[in-house]
């Protein structure tokens, strides 16, 4: 809960169980009723209103109009002479105060955590368009649109504000309230999520030129997904860009207006095994041809960007590919078929769309693979079947880990959607901090390594700082 909505319920508690402690309720105690209405106004101003709070707004308007008369009857006077609450009347106001502050605690405002690097954050949202490609899963004659996204270290000015965790969010959010099966309404409070990136600052020129990571998300994901490693990598030293893959993602809004849904077409659900293989290839590839004319299009800006903000930030010989899902099989297919990438890391890599030839023919450049126990547990499952083909073939070290204790979606922000989140399929039973602070630790370990000749010995077997790993053997 936000500062606000904890402070309504705390003086109301303290009006309401007062007379448990003294029988009469002091003038400092007899205000509380009008002191709480003006902290309602001010929430309602500052932090905005969401329904998760309703029953806290009718219990704190009640008790001011019902308490009011009395108030200004009394003023001046030094205690009231209210009779004193029986345990009974005391146990139903606890009981009614307490289901009144379950909603919102169990649906909190999401908090990204704050990055633990020297550098502050900055993001930037931008369109691209390729103009050398139609967009397959668009009606009609359309070219490749796509939504990206920037976060990089950053030397923000004064007046320079937070940006928001999602754009749009009273467009996205039915939809992402559509993907956990919960009513279009029920997100609603996403749009006053923020996070710890400045937007559209510009980049510190001071540290760079930074190596660059280039994000895919998962089918039904969006490039807001993993903000919290986002913002970590930029925090110590890197530019990282998420491409939202069109029809491909969740939903996608332009600035222009224009939205793009999902196109379940492209990842067809109840067709032939080979027709669903066939169709997940044509769309992993269109994604990777979607990272490489991002970065076609970030390597002309770093010599001249016409906005200014990436002109010279960029070392173009340190290029890093990562993915979740769907998304990390975007990244082998496009680690094996542009030399440009130099370091990959997947997380829970959807194997079926990667092409025959990368399966057969590995990769050249050093990956780390991570994986949910949900995931690496199914070990007959087809994905894992296609990655132990996929696996000997690789040509340089590539640690295999799996994080004990999570599921699929540990590796994105949606775990901070509620403590429930365990109850809506979202997160394995590890606790959801300790999952990112291990999934920020590898993952710059591994980039560090890779990029800024630091050793680690987290990839050397198992490490007694985090028991929850274990090492695979291939």
């Amino acid at each position: 809960m936000r500062f606000l909505e904890i402070l309504i319920p705390l003086f109301l508690s303290i009006y309401f169980f007062w007379p448990l402690i003294q029988r009469r309720r002091v003038p400092a105690i007899n205000i509380l009723p009008t002191f709480t209405i003006v902290l309602l106004i001010n929430h309602y101003s500052i932090e905005g209103w969401r329904w998760q709070m309703i029953p806290l707004y009718i219990i704190t308007i009640f008790t001011f109009l019902v308490t009011l008369p009395d108030f200004l009857k009394k003023k001046g006077e030094d205690a009231d002479s209210a009779p004193r609450p029986g345990w009974p009347q005391t146990l139903g106001l606890a009981l009614l105060l307490g289901v009144s502050v379950a909603l919102p605690t169990l649906l909190p405002v999401p908090s990204i955590p704050r990055p633990g690097g020297p550098f502050s954050v900055g993001t930037t949202t931008f369109e691209l368009t390729d103009d050398s490609r139609s967009d397959p899963y668009a009606e009609g004659e359309a070219l490749r649109r796509l939504m990206v996204q920037a976060w990089y270290p950053a030397k923000p000015g004064p007046d320079e504000k937070v940006a928001p965790w999602m754009e749009s969010a009273e467009i996205f959010t039915p939809a992402l309230s559509d993907f956990i099966n919960m009513p279009p309404w029920f997100l609603d409070h996403l749009a006053y999520a923020k996070t710890n990136s400045y937007q559209d600052a510009l980049p510190n020129p001071e540290g760079g030129p930074y190596p660059l990571i280039l994000f895919s998300h998962g089918w039904r994901g969006f490039r807001e997904q993993n903000t919290f490693q986002m913002q970590e990598l930029a925090s110590r030293g890197y530019i990282v860009v998420s491409i939202q893959h069109t029809y491909g993602a969740i939903l996608t809004i332009f600035p222009d207006g224009t939205i793009a849904p999902n196109n379940p077409s492209a990842l067809p659900s109840g067709v032939p095994e080979d027709e669903y293989d066939a169709a997940a290839r044509k769309l992993v590839a269109q994604w990777a041809e979607d990272i490489g004319y991002t970065l076609d299009i970030l390597t002309k800006w770093n010599t001249n960007d016409p906005a200014g903000r990436f002109t010279g930030p960029l070392d173009l010989d340190q290029i890093g590919a990562m993915g979740h899902s769907t998304g990390g099989g975007a990244v082998i297919q496009f680690c094996a078929t542009d030399p440009r990438c130099k370091a990959g890391l997947t997380m829970d890599a959807f194997m079926t769309p990667v092409s025959e030839s990368a399966l057969d023919n590995g990769l050249q450049q050093p990956f780390l693979f991570l994986f949910s126990q949900d995931w690496a547990d199914k070990i007959d499952s087809k994905n894992n079947r296609l990655f132990s083909r996929f696996y000997p073939n690789l040509k340089s070290p590539a640690p295999v880990i799996t994080i004990l204790g999570t599921n699929h979606y540990d590796f994105s922000d949606l775990p901070a959607l509620s403590p429930l989140a365990s109850q809506l399929g979202l997160k394995g039973p590890l606790n959801g901090a300790r999952v990112q602070e291990i999934i920020n630790t590898y993952t710059l370990a591994f980039f560090d390594q890779e990029f800024k000749n630091i050793p680690s010995a987290l990839f050397n077997g198992s490490n007694t700082n985090y028991p929850e790993m274990r090492y695979e053997q291939r």
